[in-house]
């Protein structure tokens, strides 16, 4: 049986094993969505993962979600990525970068501007802002003729992510961002080629993929889903239907990878695993849900078809998790409230593990 610690070939990057560390917004960029040197140490100490997914990228000021989170979108944010991607490399890592349009989800006094969507609908909840959580603001829809240039802005940040040193780039179109937003039918009532119907409302993220693919290479571009999740109101209907028709136009483009999160039947994730010709990462656990994946829910979808699984809020404490899997190793618990908070308690603070006499 395939197990974790197995090698792997993604694309043309060879994987030393099969733990993914996933995605996680942890506010610590600098003013102007600039990487930080803390920014080096924390994926510099992580560099033992098969491969690294960075914290969500913006790829332009009007695509910001959260403050405190990294651009790809300036001369000077390629120029600070170069010491963390360097660093990784150094260790002996792989790391692509995520891409995140946010979207609706963002807010004026963090971008000083007013969001975007493909529908003038807010989403549900609230947003995070400078001066705390604020009630998700009601974006402005986008102009038709505006929606491929924000299709086209997860190209242009791939494009500098490779200037940048990385790897490679992941699509975020998950847990009702941008891409989610379109294929939604709660936060897309658009009538024109993007809404309405599945082929419509699966336009959008086959166009960012597309130009993406074209930028920088099929073998350096995935994607991100969080099929039926429903995260931030941006509901799917017909979430079988939905995520099949878009792997079908996604499947000719040679990407790396698609990476599922468990947010919808295990029927349904082993249908589109069946369904796509290219590797799967599969992240375990509900977004939302309290609790982080294991070891046994690692190998339960090894088991079920996934080439690769991702580990999130392990990763958070556990700087060497690979090895603790490896040897059984007890998995240090994390402080969430430090997730957000800044600085680097609770960034780099957490030790690998210290063996006793």
């Amino acid at each position: 049986m395939t197990t974790l610690f197995d090698r792997y070939q993604l694309g043309a990057l060879p994987l030393p094993n099969r733990v993914v560390m996933a995605p996680m917004t942890r506010v610590r960029a600098g003013a102007g969505g600039l990487a930080t040197p803390s920014m080096v140490t924390y994926y510099a100490q992580r560099a033992t993962a098969g491969l690294i997914v960075t914290e969500g990228v913006q790829p332009s000021l009007v695509g910001q979600s959260n403050p405190g989170t990294p651009g790809l979108y300036t001369d000077a944010q390629v120029t600070a990525w170069l010491p963390v991607t360097d660093a990784v490399h150094a260790n002996g890592g792989r790391v692509f970068a995520q891409i995140m349009h946010g979207g609706r989800v963002s807010h004026p006094e963090t971008t000083g501007m007013r969001p975007v969507g493909p529908s003038a609908v807010p989403a549900v909840g609230e947003v995070f802002t400078p001066t705390g959580p604020k009630p998700a603001p009601v974006p402005r829809a986008l102009e038709a003729a505006e929606v491929p240039e924000h299709a086209r802005s997860y190209a242009e940040a791939a494009r500098r992510a490779v200037d940048a040193g990385f790897d490679g780039v992941e699509l975020h179109g998950a847990n009702g961002y941008l891409i989610a937003q379109f294929l939604s039918s709660t936060a897309n009532l658009r009538t024109d080629a993007y809404g309405g119907s599945i082929a419509n409302r699966i336009r959008f993220a086959v166009e960012a993929v597309s130009a993406t693919v074209e930028a920088v290479g099929g073998h350096r571009t995935g994607i991100r889903l969080s099929p039926g999740a429903g995260i931030w109101g941006a509901q799917d209907t017909d979430v079988p239907a939905l995520y099949g028709a878009l792997l079908a136009e996604l499947a000719p483009l040679g990407l790396a990878y698609i990476h599922l999160e468990a947010s919808t039947d295990e029927d349904v994730l082993v249908g589109l695993r069946k369904a796509w010709p290219t590797a799967l990462i599969v992240n375990p656990v509900f977004p939302m849900a309290p609790r982080q994946t294991d070891k046994t829910a690692a190998d339960h979808w090894l088991r079920l078809g996934a080439d690769l699984i991702s580990f999130g809020r392990a990763f958070i404490a556990n700087p060497d998790l690979v090895e603790r899997l490896r040897q059984g190793l007890p998995i240090a618990p994390h402080d969430e409230s430090t997730w957000y908070q800044g600085g680097d308690a609770g960034y780099l603070t957490y030790p690998a593990y210290q063996h006793t006499a």
